[in-house]
């Protein structure tokens, strides 16, 4: 009797959530659609659906001569990847430390590292600028990825992974004569593989949409990203055409959004084994 009394509120949750779902899918495809039609029709089209307007592709055309996106395109990327290089180097060390070995403060300094992930990056604007600019690295991009080397995200997550891993692999390794540099290597970081792809799916992303730190320390074509290079077509000045705007917004994002659709199974799995909640 109890099995069939709770069928029904089960079967009355799953539909819930698969509307709750196919709601939020709605609404976050709704600009992208709209993105996606006014880049593709004239500017006279941009706020007016009319089934019968006439395709171009003008408006990738004009963006593109109106910026140098290459050198954007460029920039961004050896912007990514080097941090992303030095953030999985340092972290991995970082958490390695904190897991396996024990020394005088580790638990305190653990602390303060945690203490990283409760500090906005926007609070560190001004100590960051004084910094970069006494090292002489304004308007570059060491400039923009200096701050962000160390992670305390990716520190927490591999120390995690690590200490989950058996001793009974870190003794074999040891038996056989392997040094600790090697067990890291052969040993803690083929089983922490899905907290790296989790890791670098979140870094990748956040560092080729951030805008305001790039702002603040570029000044130059040639150290500017994707994401500050769109102000060129925000001049009031000008007046803003939104099919352009859309065409440039679409360029920008179509590498992370092709990423997403190509990895989207590997992403939600890696956080799954990840353990993020």
């Amino acid at each position: 009797m109890s099995h069939h009394a709770q069928a029904p509120l089960y079967n009355g949750t799953s539909w819930l959530d698969a509307v709750a779902a196919w709601l939020m899918a709605l609404l976050w495809i709704l600009p992208l659609l709209f993105a996606i039609w006014t880049a593709v029709h004239p500017a006279e089209y941009a706020a007016r659906f009319d089934w019968s307007a006439p395709l171009t592709l003008d408006n990738f055309r004009n963006a593109w001569q109106a910026a140098p996106f290459a050198r954007y395109f460029l920039n961004t990327s050896i912007l990514v990847i080097g941090i992303l290089a030095v953030q999985m180097v340092l972290s991995t060390l970082a958490a390695y430390a904190f897991a396996r070995f024990a020394f005088a403060g580790r638990d305190i300094a653990f602390a303060l590292v945690l203490v990283q992930l409760t500090v906005m990056p926007d609070l560190l604007l001004v100590e960051n600028y004084k910094t970069i600019s006494a090292l002489g690295l304004i308007d570059s991009l060491w400039a923009i990825g200096l701050p962000y080397f160390a992670s305390a995200f990716a520190i927490f997550l591999l120390r995690q992974a690590f200490m989950g891993v058996p001793k009974e692999l870190v003794e074999a390794a040891r038996m056989e004569g392997a040094n600790a540099l090697q067990i890291l290597w052969r040993v803690y970081v083929p089983l922490a593989k899905p907290v790296y792809i989790a890791f670098g799916l979140v870094s990748v992303s956040y560092h080729w949409n951030n805008f305001l730190w790039p702002l603040i320390v570029t000044n130059s074509v040639q150290s500017r990203t994707l994401t500050v290079g769109l102000q060129v077509f925000s001049s009031v000045e000008q007046g803003i055409d939104w099919a352009i705007i859309s065409a440039a917004t679409l360029m920008t994002s179509a590498p992370l959004l092709i990423g997403f659709l190509l990895f989207q199974r590997q992403f939600v799995q890696s956080f799954m084994r990840a353990g993020i909640k």
